[in-house]
């Protein structure tokens, strides 16, 4: 929620003006801890709650019940294709959703009507070195492919310590993603020898 901005919502704020209506309403649960200043949890529909306040309206609810993971999965469903949220934010997501909803990824696979090894991917993803995390700029231009080239890498420990130290040295440069990670993949690649060098050059 703290990553919206005007931006972000920007196609929700013209439809919201253009139409002078909220056209679905957000999915809403209503909050059962005690002596909490909120009545209700938004479970779909963050952005439309955004645009809403955004623009001074009253937002249109559908009010549910919903257990913790049926929240999660409704969510999920509505958000999988939404392309302003990022393979990062996905990954944590359902990092935290596996430690709070199910035993294993097989049976979280199953629930979400996806593959192991889709899945697998974004919780690997999860995992990436916050040191790793903090060289972009932005948490939202980290992909799934980023981790799947950096893999290798770290899982030998020579090599992994180069990432980290190389992704440091990135803290607050305020690189794009394409810009980390191929500063990141560098670090790892071994200098060729003179001696091969000139041996290249001289059959060249």
């Amino acid at each position: 929620y703290d990553l919206l901005n005007e931006i972000r919502c920007a196609d929700l704020i013209e439809g919201f003006k253009s139409t002078g209506k909220q056209e679905f309403p957000a999915i809403v649960r209503k909050v059962e801890e005690e002596g909490s200043e909120y009545e209700y949890e938004v479970i779909c529909g963050a952005r439309r709650h955004w645009t809403a306040s955004y623009l001074g309206w009253e937002l249109l609810i559908e009010i549910r019940e919903l257990s913790d993971e049926e929240a999660f999965r409704l969510a999920d469903i509505e958000n999988r294709d939404r392309v302003d949220i990022s393979d990062y934010e996905r990954a944590v997501d359902y990092k935290n959703a596996l430690n709070a909803y199910y035993s294993n990824q097989k049976q979280m696979a199953e629930r979400l009507e996806v593959s192991i090894d889709w899945l697998s991917r974004f919780l690997s993803l999860a995992d990436l070195p916050d040191e790793i995390v903090k060289a972009y700029r932005d948490i939202t231009e980290i992909k799934v492919r980023h981790y799947r080239d950096l893999a290798p890498a770290l899982k030998r420990a020579n090599t992994k310590k180069k990432v980290i130290e190389a992704a440091k040295e990135l803290h607050g440069k305020n690189l794009d993603g394409k810009q980390v990670i191929t500063a990141l993949k560098a670090a790892t690649e071994q200098p060729r020898p003179k001696a091969a060098l000139l041996a290249s050059y001289e059959t060249s």
